[in-house]
């Protein structure tokens, strides 16, 4: 049996977590308003990079998915398949059915014309098949696909691995798949975007063929696992890390300010073939860096990256609709839609909405999860003195 990680409270790791967390959403945000909305000038200079926090998304997602995962073998205990997608369950699909009924019950809600069928969102397989030439509603959705693909496979593939007493040598699986991404985003360049070269269409088609689909997208997600894994099962590692983790943390810093060159202009081979990677990388020593109990961020509280870290899911799903409703709405009375103000009330609003759908949809259905997981309990403990 390897060694179990190092003993840290939840509430520790999450602390900086959060931070990033925080980061993470608000880049996000900022890309999708200067994208796609009237924005003030300045948010061109510091959001044009935003694209790159759905990838601080993956690493997190792996880490912390991997992490819960690991650590449950690393007790030797087994995975409980059914606990874990009844978790994922409710933490995920409430809120997000919750906006797919908005956007098809009320289409003036919806920021771009164009609705992919509903199958597609409800399969979580938008990502694959993504045309932005087609499809403008809700497109965001395909960072949740790539997710919940993550979430079906990765669990099933723990279980695989550790049926086969494979141990160590997953490392040469993780390995092999990020080396892989390399060649199947070269595939793709090659076959299905060179020959369309010039193309007056050519942002929608590198989005279509490279960006949005999951084979390609897996860099940040494998660094998270790696992350998990190396610490859940090498603590001795974690411990020498944590000697120079604010080290660490700014040579990630380093290597995303090398991939901003890099991966600017964003649609480009370069981006395609080394900047997925470069940017998975960066953002994985940060992640590795920031969870250590060295690092200066790990245990500086913030109420504000707290709270916003605790919304980042609903900011996420809500605030596109929010910000084209009240645009829509403050520019009738004469907002300028480019306006810093108008800018604050967009804001202000996504949170509004998030906090709606916090308190009102995920609260309860995290209450609900915690009820159907307590009977479970109840049943099994029930179950064990029946048997003795």
């Amino acid at each position: 049996m390897l060694s179990p990680t190092l003993n840290i409270s939840d509430k520790h790791k999450l602390l900086g977590l959060d931070h990033l967390r925080a980061f993470a959403i608000i880049y996000v945000l900022l890309f999708h308003y200067q994208v796609m909305f009237g924005h003030p000038d300045w948010v061109n200079k510091i959001g044009s990079f935003g694209w790159t926090g759905v990838d601080l998304f993956f690493v997190l997602s792996g880490f912390l998915i991997a992490g819960q995962l690991f650590s449950t073998i690393a007790k030797g205990h087994k995975i409980s398949m059914r606990e874990f997608f009844v978790k994922r369950f409710f933490r995920i699909i409430p809120p997000y059915l919750v906006m797919i009924a908005l956007y098809v019950t009320f289409p003036f809600l919806r920021e771009r014309d164009g609705m992919a069928p509903l199958w597609q969102y409800l399969t979580f397989t938008l990502n694959l098949h993504l045309d932005l030439r087609q499809t403008g509603t809700f497109t965001h959705s395909w960072s949740l696909c790539v997710e919940e693909q993550f979430y079906l496979i990765l669990p099933l593939t723990i279980l695989l691995l550790n049926y086969l007493s494979v141990g160590k040598k997953a490392v040469y699986l993780l390995a092999a798949l990020f080396m892989g991404g390399f060649l199947i985003r070269y595939v793709n360049w090659h076959y299905f975007i060179e020959p369309n070269l010039p193309s007056d269409n050519f942002g929608a088609l590198f989005n279509k063929v490279i960006y949005y689909p999951t084979y390609n997208r897996l860099d940040g997600l494998l660094v998270g696992v790696g992350i998990a894994g190396l610490y859940t099962f090498y603590p001795h590692i974690k411990n020498s890390i944590n000697k120079y983790s604010n080290v660490l943390m700014l040579v990630g810093i380093s290597i995303l300010i090398g991939a901003y060159f890099v991966c600017t202009p964003q649609q480009t081979f370069s981006t395609c073939i080394f900047g997925y990677p470069l940017i998975a990388i960066g953002y994985g020593f940060i992640v590795a860096a920031i969870v250590c109990p060295g690092n200066v961020f790990f245990s500086i509280k913030s109420w504000i990256t707290s709270q916003i870290a605790t919304l980042s899911y609903g900011i996420y799903l809500i605030h596109k609709l929010m910000i084209h409703v009240t645009q829509t709405l403050l520019g009738k009375v004469g907002i300028n839609v480019n306006s810093n103000l108008m800018m604050l009330c967009c804001l202000a609003s996504t949170v509004a909405g998030a906090l709606v759908l916090r308190y009102a949809i995920e609260k309860p259905s995290l209450k609900l999860r915690d009820k159907v997981l307590g009977r479970k309990q109840e049943i099994r403990v029930g179950i064990q003195k029946t048997s003795a």
